[in-house]
């Protein structure tokens, strides 16, 4: 009798211990496949061309913090990437200051995407704008002691960069360990400041500042009235898809030629494609809505070759590119094949 009561006794002791381990926080979050959502029922056009078969989407991640449960499952799922809470949301920047930032990082998303598919379709957009403000460093930032929290970058190595993705595109197209040459408003100086660029965190071959921006009081104007409801979605790497559908609503003809296309990629104002992060869990995402093509980034193309399945990866560096493979895709029908008609030669910080 004794022997079984000193068994209950261990089992009720592991019990409590795995029910504790759901409560027990650790420094780690779980990126995974989020949701590919009907873009036409979250833009709204005035004046648009809503006769169109096929369907563009924008696609998530989601983000969780892991309790000690939630970790080992995370590493042990083949669609979980976990990461370090510190690697996500910087130090010195709490998770309603993140919030902020990814709202902020959404709507000059789609500013930006309205400024060019209107540009696109014979419209004349002018925009007002300050500069990208530095909200916070990355751990172990090569800007640490140079830039400070506060500063507004207005131009990188004597070039006009006053919104995010101008300045985040301006650093990357470089190399890891070149030095940046920036112009910095601080209170009433302004500064010329030298960064020399480090690893990103997402891709150690891309050079980055270390530091998270935000673009400072943008103020587009917009000649027609163009809406776009993304609701708790975060962050400005919908920017490629948000043109498209603009573009497709704007235009009589149908850009998806009836097909089912999602996407990925960041836009800045000069129409190039930016990293992202998280595109293995989206083009799973992608996948079960039962999108048949996939726009990526060409950066990322090589870690959404091992999530794809069944769709066709389109790997772009700019609007231009995706546009010719939607031309491509009406004329040549099903049978088109990117990877063999192109000659193909991440989270947003700098």
């Amino acid at each position: 009798m004794a022997i079984k009561k000193g068994k209950v006794f261990i089992y009720i002791i592991l019990l409590g211990l795995l029910f504790v381990g759901f409560f027990i926080p650790t420094d780690f979050i779980l990126i995974k496949p989020g949701s590919a959502q009907d873009l036409s029922k979250m833009v709204t056009v005035e004046g648009a061309d809503t006769d169109d078969q096929g369907k563009f989407f924008l696609v998530t991640v989601n983000q969780q913090s892991a309790r000690l449960w939630h970790l080992v499952y995370g590493y042990l799922h083949p669609h979980i990437e976990v990461r370090r809470y510190s690697n996500v949301i910087p130090p010195g920047i709490n998770m309603q200051e993140y919030r902020w930032l990814l709202d902020q990082w959404m709507q000059e998303s789609k500013n930006t995407a309205k400024v060019i598919a209107l540009r696109r379709a014979g419209y004349d957009v002018e925009i007002i704008n300050e500069g990208a403000i530095v909200v916070g460093f990355l751990e172990n930032s090569p800007s640490w002691g140079i830039l400070e929290k506060g500063d507004i970058i207005t131009a990188v190595d004597g070039k006009k960069a006053a919104l995010t993705n101008e300045v985040i595109s301006a650093v990357q197209n470089r190399h890891v360990g070149d030095p940046v040459k920036l112009t910095v408003r601080r209170g009433a100086e302004e500064l010329n400041l030298t960064v020399t660029t480090a690893p990103h965190p997402d891709d150690a071959e891309m050079p980055a500042l270390g530091v998270y921006i935000s673009t400072l009081d943008w103020e587009p104007v917009f000649p027609i009235d163009v809406e776009l409801e993304t609701g708790k979605i975060g962050g400005p790497s919908a920017g490629l898809m948000f043109v498209l559908e603009i573009l497709n609503q704007l235009l009589s003809e149908d850009l998806t030629g009836g097909k089912l296309i999602a996407g990925t990629g960041t836009m800045d104002i000069n129409e190039d494609v930016g990293p992202i992060g998280g595109v293995f869990q989206k083009v799973i995402a992608a996948e079960r809505e039962g999108a048949e093509y996939f726009f990526v980034p060409l950066i990322n193309y090589e870690e959404a070759k091992t999530a794809a399945k069944k769709m066709t990866l389109v790997p772009v560096k700019n609007l231009q590119e995706a546009l010719d493979f939607l031309d491509s895709l009406a004329a040549a029908g099903s049978s088109f094949q990117p990877e063999s008609s192109y000659d193909w030669i991440m989270i947003p910080a700098a």
